[in-house]
């Protein structure tokens, strides 16, 4: 059914009521009590027009048991009546469904915010006017550095400039514009410049994040800002935020970028809680959904690992309520923490940061060297942390590589002398040891082969 089609079928109301938005739970559920997810990321299509370096789950074609119309508009009350504030649409590209637009009216009908984040490469007139007349309240377009790093980093021609211009349409069309920008070894100097010609184009936010190595990127690692990187990358946030201030753009870091730095409290001023990181929310206050219906904790992670279920089968609030998958962020604790991090004095805060930086990278969770703080400290040492791909990602959504971090000096020449002080090697995963620090995998198979296996 063509997209004028569909938009006949919007139903017919005279006012839709206030939406919510995430901000709608502030306090924390009592010790024991199941949180309330104050926002689902909803993969609506696996479909895309973009072939992104970058991208997670390796979208380009539609899943081949993509929930159907009725099913979506059934998750969306299901996720009002579990007290949802804020629905995001993304893909894939949400918009090559056309039935997205009523998606969006349920969304709106049942009080929530109804958001997208889209690469908008095919975001046409008739498109921005129709998720407008539905309801869509801000449309976050992705723009990643300048001309040239964009382009060559969404893998498609004139892609930089079809996202300008599909900033400009929607805005056209009566919606807010916003703006999403993976940083990565590319675009880390393009900030600044970047940010006057979003501004021009009328963002009223900019979310900002640094490219995680799973999906497509665990092929391309030479796209990750490395961890020694973010003493300098921090410097230039804190000019870019300075900035953002004069232009009145509201800077939102992702959950991936940080930590306790200098800077945090000014970059992370307009989030919810004490001005700075206070962990993981992955199935605490966010969840994630696939356009099969799949249930995560997150929605830039994927796999067994982290999906509890399939909603047609399962039903939303019991995999929210009961799958360990789902839930748990929601059960560990200090002792899930390892290396660096176990030591930190922000450990019991932070609990390393996010679960969908550093899982892919040594293969679980607990210590994760994109940290500003860790590398802050590690410089005041005379030492420096890199990542190095050890073992490739086999090639499906949401997979991951494994990578070990290397503890080294500094001074080049001293590098070159001494080689890494210190070496962490990947462990092993939450489907082989559920909670704690996990094992060494050199252990594990050294292990095996002691048993004959």
């Amino acid at each position: 059914m063509g997209l004028q089609d569909v938009r006949k079928r919007l139903p017919v109301v005279k006012q839709l009521p206030p939406a919510r938005g995430r901000r709608h739970l502030l306090a924390s559920p009592a010790p024991g009590e199941v949180p309330t997810p104050a926002l689902a990321v909803w993969e609506f299509t696996l479909a895309c027009d973009q072939k992104c370096l970058h991208c997670g789950p390796r979208a380009g074609t539609a899943r081949d048991d993509e929930l159907t119309t009725e099913e979506a508009l059934a998750l969306v009350d299901d996720m009002a009546e579990l007290g949802v504030g804020e629905v995001v649409l993304i893909g894939g590209e949400a918009y090559l469904r056309n039935d997205f637009i009523l998606v969006i009216r349920r969304i709106r009908e049942r009080g929530m915010t109804a958001t997208m984040t889209t690469g908008g490469y095919n975001l046409s007139r008739a498109r921005a006017e129709a998720m407008v007349e539905a309801g869509i309240q801000s449309v976050s377009v992705s723009i990643d550095g300048l001309r040239e790093s964009h382009d060559y980093v969404r893998n498609r021609p004139e892609s930089w400039d079809r996202a300008f211009a599909a900033l400009h349409t929607v805005r056209a069309a009566g919606a807010q514009v916003a703006c999403n920008t993976q940083i990565n070894a590319l675009t880390r100097n393009e900030l600044l410049p970047l940010l006057e010609l979003l501004a021009e184009a009328g963002i009223h936010a900019w979310q900002l994040q640094i490219t995680m190595p799973h999906g497509a990127a665990a092929d391309h690692p030479e796209l990750l800002v490395q961890p020694y990187q973010f003493v300098e990358l921090f410097e230039m946030l804190d000019r870019v935020e300075d900035r953002c201030r004069e232009l009145g753009v509201t800077i939102w870091p992702g959950n991936n970028l940080g930590y306790f730095g200098p800077f945090e409290h000014k970059l992370r001023r307009h989030q919810r809680g004490e001005g700075h990181f206070s962990g993981c929310n992955a199935g605490v206050t966010v969840m994630g959904i696939e356009s099969n219906g799949a249930i995560k904790s997150c929605p830039s992670v994927g796999g067994p690992t982290n999906t509890g279920g399939l909603y047609r089968e399962d039903g939303l609030a019991t995999l929210w309520q009961r799958a360990p998958e789902v839930t748990y962020v929601r059960q560990r604790t200090i002792d899930d923490l390892w290396g660096y991090c176990r030591e930190c004095y922000y450990g019991p805060t932070c609990m390393g940061g996010c679960t969908a930086a550093s899982e892919p990278l040594l293969g679980r969770p607990g210590n994760n060297p994109f940290c500003h703080h860790r590398a802050l400290e590690m410089d005041r040492m005379g030492m420096r942390e890199r990542v190095e791909l050890i073992q490739a990602a086999p090639g499906v959504g949401f997979d991951n590589g494994l990578f070990r971090v290397l503890r080294e000096p500094k001074d080049p020449e001293e590098r070159a002398r001494t080689g890494p002080v210190q070496i962490d090697e990947p462990r092993t995963s939450r489907l082989v040891d559920l909670l704690g620090p996990g094992r060494p995998l050199a252990d594990l198979d050294a292990g095996r082969a002691t048993d004959g296996g």
